[in-house]
């Protein structure tokens, strides 16, 4: 039945009563058991241990009568809960814009035509089309149906697909599984056939809704990020809470009153924390995919970005990702004599007779390219009289023999039309033995070309084989058509060696036309290997292959698996490419899969990390950039944080230690952590790639995001910073008041972080650094700045945080400590450098 005849005698709904239905159903979606609302958020803040300690310092300042510290501790605790909305609130923004990106669509009938919508948006009573390789969205009763056969292992856990058949009568709604029924189950996979089928129930109403409204209340696992930081904050809380413990104990039996010495254990245990740790792991991935949705790369899984960095070896197809998917006619061959379409548009009726058998070839409204190049090469011919009338049987494509074959009836006896891969229809062939054939196929794909072969077998008649060589064909010739290499490739494929990132191209087409791909896209030079080849090679020697290999050519989907672990097991972090169902184990297996989101199927796009919205390569290099400059940014945030900690932490315990007035007290810490917390989740977030990062070969595999040497070399910055900080603030006290000798150590504090942000931004030291902008990180620097100054000339603030403006002479040497440090630090990553 052709499309215009299914939409007739199964009409859609009209758009104005699917939006009707939609307000009134709700949307087709499964129960979310995760809530993000502002409530779920503030109960999980106020878990987090830092909010517990700002909460207890404002009892103990209220207990100790300090009416104003209570009340400013108070405040903070107000703005921790809404800053922590704020940035949860752009985080799950960030989420739901890809999820929004990310959600399937359908093909549905809509006021009495095809459209794609997407699957939240289906309603009861629509008119849904499925074809192979889709994901089913609803539950909903078949109306046509073509040799349809679903997997329905989601909800039975039965592996075996079953068939489908359409029904005239939609009936109670059967349980799944059942098999030559006319029912199909959303979340189930249409893995041959297509069909059209009436909707019956969307969301928490179909048979995977029920089993997602039982599941809703089951809490999912953590994944190994979530798990690794809880596992930090815990131990660093530990930590901070049996030295602050130990601290108390000391002041009391020095004699100091409970109270106090609670407040300096607090302090210290607030200064210990690093409670920037989880923010800088979650936030990063988050809004990093969300600029990357922008260049139509869709993340589907947050834990790709860090991996996206590491990738070494980009497997990609060749029709559609590095060629433009855009088939045209070019040349067809017949008995030793070559036609250019170009030079001559009208064919003679030998050559007209080939067009027409390759038309006849091919699956019907079939979304194939070429196929659709074939007809419309053949609609562009003067009109003849139709010579065949009703398909009546059918050999699909199977791994060891690419080709399609259709019998179609005629008036003087079926006819089968055959059309593939030319050695395998030219083998079909007892008339081409002589080899021009395979010659002439040969040279149009040196050209570039992708080649079909193309037979007819006349007067075949029933019962029909079950093997197509049995039946008498002969080759009435070739076609070859065009898919340009897209403009955008040369650069793209340059920009990945220039990373180290190496280019395999994996293909179904011959070896010479892929080769002739290749030479045009810039792939390094190295041998084809074949499907063939890969077949009869034990994993060991398909890895050593695999090393001088460019190009793998007349592969089958399968061997993309094998392809896959050849690859990762020589130590590579594999990026892959893919659209089918079949594709589908290789996208899994592959570190980073990369699905195709025009052209692929809703079973790729699952199993992909990523997914190429527009099915362009060259998208795939500003995501290689950007994966490697979210990483390289979480790794300074991580080191800034790090850093800063350690003089905190020295100067609210060394000075209670040696008998020095109390430096820091929690409000002091809060203080700080208003600069604190912005900087490492918003303006390193911020930072702009390094100049030479897409010049540098790819991260180990098992390189760690935060290594050794990057803490060793964060916690020297810090100590560096603390022993200055403590000697500045030594020497205050010995000639300043105690008020006036606090101002200048934490004058001196606040511009030693600023130095530690500008020295973890890596980039030639700190001096370097100031030559390269960062908007969001000047604003942060001019806030602390402010907020300094505020905090030395207000009285109100001044005496919260009980410090008086000192001599000028005294802030020149709060600015020369923080000079020394930016000196030191200078020095030592020069001399590393």
């Amino acid at each position: 039945m052709s499309e215009p005849d299914a939409v007739a005698a199964h009409a859609g709904l009209a758009s104005s009563e699917a939006a009707r239905r939609l307000a009134a159903d709700g949307p087709n979606t499964l129960p979310d058991a995760r809530p993000h609302g502002w409530r779920t958020i503030l109960a999980g803040v106020a878990r987090e241990p830092m909010f517990v300690l700002l909460l207890g310092a404002a009892l103990l300042y209220l207990a100790l009568g300090e009416a104003r510290e209570s009340i400013f501790l108070a405040a903070m605790v107000v703005l921790t809960l809404g800053l922590t909305l704020y940035q949860e609130g752009r985080t799950e923004r960030a989420l739901q814009a890809l999820r929004d990106l990310g959600a399937p669509a359908a093909t549905v009938i809509r006021d009495g035509a095809r459209m794609r919508v997407p699957a939240t948006d289906l309603v009861a009573g629509e008119l849904l089309v499925l074809a192979e390789g889709d994901r089913v969205p609803a539950d909903a009763f078949l109306v046509e149906a073509g040799a349809m056969l679903v997997d329905e292992s989601l909800l039975t856990g039965e592996s075996v697909p079953v068939g489908k058949r359409y029904g005239e009568d939609a009936g109670d709604r059967p349980a799944p599984g059942g098999n030559d029924v006319s029912w199909v189950f959303a979340g189930t996979l249409v893995v041959q056939g297509d069909g059209m089928a009436r909707i019956h129930a969307t969301g928490a109403r179909t048979e995977l809704g029920r089993i997602g409204t039982a599941l809703a209340r089951i809490r999912p696992p953590e994944g190994a990020l979530q798990r690794q930081t809880r596992v930090l904050a815990r131990r660093m809380a530990v930590l901070g809470f049996a030295v602050s413990g130990a601290l108390v104990a000391l002041l009391v039996l020095r004699g100091g009153g409970w109270l106090q010495a609670l407040l300096a254990g607090l302090a210290l245990s607030m200064s210990v924390l690093p409670e920037e740790f989880p923010v800088i792991l979650t936030v990063f991935p988050a809004i990093g995919a969300w600029r990357l949705a922008r260049s139509r790369v869709l993340t589907r899984r947050l834990a790709a970005i860090e991996i996206l960095g590491s990738t070494s070896v980009l497997c990609v197809d060749k029709t559609g990702t590095l060629t433009e998917n855009r088939m045209a006619l070019q040349a067809l061959w017949r008995d030793g004599v070559r036609h250019d379409l170009a030079r001559q548009p009208l064919l003679p009726d030998d050559l007209r007779e080939l067009l027409d058998v390759a038309v006849l070839a091919s699956k019907p409204h079939s979304p194939d390219p070429m196929e659709q190049a074939q007809r419309h090469a053949a609609s562009a011919q003067p009109a003849r009289p139709v010579r065949a009338g009703a398909p009546l049987h059918e050999y699909g494509l199977i791994p060891g023999r690419p080709a399609l074959i259709r019998i179609w009836s005629r008036a003087d006896g079926p006819m089968a039309a055959a059309k593939g891969a030319p050695e395998t229809i030219i083998g079909l062939c007892r008339d081409a033995a002589d080899g021009r054939a395979l010659r002439a196929a040969a040279a149009m794909a040196q050209e570039g070309l992708r080649v079909l072969g193309v037979a007819v077998a006349d007067h075949v008649a029933p019962p029909w084989p079950d093997d197509p060589a049995q039946l008498s064909f002969r080759l009435l010739g070739l076609v070859g058509l065009a898919d340009p290499l897209r403009a955008d490739i040369p650069d793209a494929v340059a920009a990945c060696r220039a990373a180290g990132v190496r280019v395999l191209m994996i293909t179904g087409d011959h070896p010479e036309t892929a080769r002739a791909i290749a030479r045009q896209a810039g792939l390094a030079d190295g041998a084809v290997l074949t499907g063939v080849d890969i077949a009869g090679l034990d994993p060991a020697a398909l890895t050593d292959r695999l090393a001088r290999t460019s190009v793998c050519a007349r592969t089958v989907p399968t061997q993309k698996l094998d392809i896959v672990r050849a690859l990762q097991c020589s130590g590579q972090v594999v990026a892959m490419t893919g659209d089918g169902v079949n594709d589908a184990p290789a996208l899994r297996a592959a570190d980073v899969g990369v699905a195709m989101g025009a052209r692929g199927t809703d079973v790729a796009r699952e199993a992909a990390e990523l997914t190429l919205l527009d099915d362009r390569f060259g998208a795939l290099v500003p995501a290689l950039a950007a994966g490697r400059r979210i990483f390289s940014n979480m790794r300074k945030a991580m080191a800034y944080v790090t850093s800063i900690h350690v003089p905190i932490a020295v100067l609210a315990l060394l000075p209670p230690l040696l008998g020095w007035p109390i430096l820091l007290d929690p409000v002091h810490i809060v203080f700080l952590q208003l600069l604190i917390d912005p900087a490492c989740s918003i303006a390193f977030e911020s930072e702009q790639a390094d100049p030479d990062l897409m010049r540098k070969p790819p991260r180990p595999r098992d390189a760690p995001l935060f290594g050794r040497r990057a803490i060793a070399a964060a916690l020297l910055r810090g100590l560096w910073a603390a022993l200055l900080l403590a000697g500045c603030y030594g020497w205050a006290l010995a000639s300043l008041p105690e008020d006036e000798a606090r101002a200048t150590a934490f004058c001196a504090l606040i511009l030693c972080n600023l130095g530690l942000l500008l020295a973890s931004r890596e980039r030639g030291g700190p001096l370097a650094a100031l030559r390269v902008p960062n908007p969001l990180l000047a604003a942060v620097g001019i806030g602390g700045v402010l907020l300094l100054a505020l905090s030395l000339t207000v009285p109100g603030l001044a005496a919260l945080l009980r410090m008086a403006a000192p001599p000028p002479a005294w802030l020149a040497v709060a600015g020369l400590t923080a000079v020394v440090m930016l000196a030191g630090v200078q020095a030592v990553q020069r001399r590393v450098s």
